[in-house]
């Protein structure tokens, strides 16, 4: 079989997105966000992210295949994110691409979003070296994942057990009266700051914590330090260094990312670290997770930033994986699940 022709499609949360790649080849990938009717509210309001979703479907899919030069019946696969996600915005994806493969009868992917951010690196840099340890930032997650196969064999070593990255860069950007999404107005503001001027805390990296969350994540006491200080400062009369305290911000956030993911890669005997998700297009991350990996002897791999974030392609790409590995198609029947577990790569990925 030549490489496969599969269009994927991401509305797991504000953006509308459907990418179509051939193999490894990223032919097009279109996207429609909603992030400007959001930001009015200073974040995602799941009703107005599913009916933008409605609006953008049909015309984001028909601009997808129109750069791409194909037509729906030369597909060799539909891929969709099944979840996690917002239950309304995946519903519509999972909706529209059920009734795509209905009326073409091509064969249907429900794909997990997590594992879609590890497969989009495949379009920048080739097949993903197996065994590999993916760190996964985003809005919504922020996990250190196990690579052992990516057509099926995923696992979870650590993850948030609050407030994942993003969300902790969204509050503090609210905090400084920065903009919404707040990541690249903090990536932004910090490249004028001082690193150093705040020392925050990061969070589950003593001893003590080592125990039980070595590979786990907490952001919700450092935005909670973030703002005490600010309220401190500003009790006191003084003005707020936006630029310094976003710097110290990112500082702590990326410092403990990069330390426990390279420490999974350490101590699991793992040469790839693979960074995804909205965040690891944070210049400071890219730099410190560059630097630190060196060091260490461990291969660093990630997407330009305009895959980072939710788009359709790396839902295709790792559609596309699963059809060149012979996977199962998923039965019509399946759901859309926001809160899909990360071992689960798709909803049918028995090997043929």
């Amino acid at each position: 079989m030549s490489e496969p022709l599969v269009m994927g499609i991401e509305t797991s949360c504000d953006e509308t997105g459907v990418g179509i790649v051939r193999g490894t080849e990223l032919l097009a990938d279109a996207i429609a966000s909603s992030v400007e009717e959001q930001a009015r509210f200073g974040g995602i309001v799941p009703e107005v992210a599913s009916r933008a979703h409605l609006e953008a479907m049909v015309p984001t899919v028909q601009r997808a295949l129109d750069d791409a030069g194909v037509r729906l019946a030369d597909l060799d696969g539909i891929a969709v994110t099944a979840g996690p996600g917002l239950a309304g915005a995946l519903m519509v994806g999972v909706g529209a691409a059920k009734a795509y493969s209905i009326a073409t009868g091509i064969p249907l992917y429900g794909v997990n979003h997590l594992s879609a951010h590890i497969a989009v690196d495949t379009l920048e840099n080739g097949p993903i070296p197996q065994p590999a340890i993916g760190l996964l930032v985003s809005g919504g997650h922020s996990t250190i994942m196990m690579v052992e196969d990516l057509a099926g064999k995923v696992s979870q070593l650590g993850a948030s057990i609050d407030d994942a990255a993003g969300e902790a860069f969204d509050k503090v950007a609210r905090l400084l009266g920065l903009p919404f999404p707040g990541g690249p107005y903090i990536d932004k503001a910090a490249q004028e700051g001082d690193r150093t001027y705040v020392d925050f805390p990061r969070g589950l990296s003593n001893a003590k914590d080592q125990e039980k969350h070595r590979y786990d994540f907490s952001f919700s006491g450092l935005k909670t330090a973030v703002a005490r200080w600010i309220e401190n400062q500003q009790a006191e009369g003084n003005n707020i260094p936006v630029n310094d305290v976003a710097a110290a911000f990112q500082e702590a956030v990326c410092d403990v990312l990069t330390k426990k993911a390279l420490l999974a890669a350490k101590e699991h005997g793992v040469e790839t670290l693979l960074l995804g998700g909205g965040v690891a297009a944070n210049s400071r991350l890219r730099a410190m997770a560059t630097e630190r990996a060196a060091q260490a002897g461990i291969n660093l791999r990630y997407p330009r930033p305009k895959l980072c974030t939710d788009n359709g392609a790396m839902v295709a790409a790792l559609g596309s994986h699963l059809v060149a590995a012979g996977a199962s198609p998923s039965e019509l029947h399946f759901p859309a699940n926001s809160s899909m577990d990360v071992t689960i790569v798709s909803l049918a990925n028995d090997l043929a």
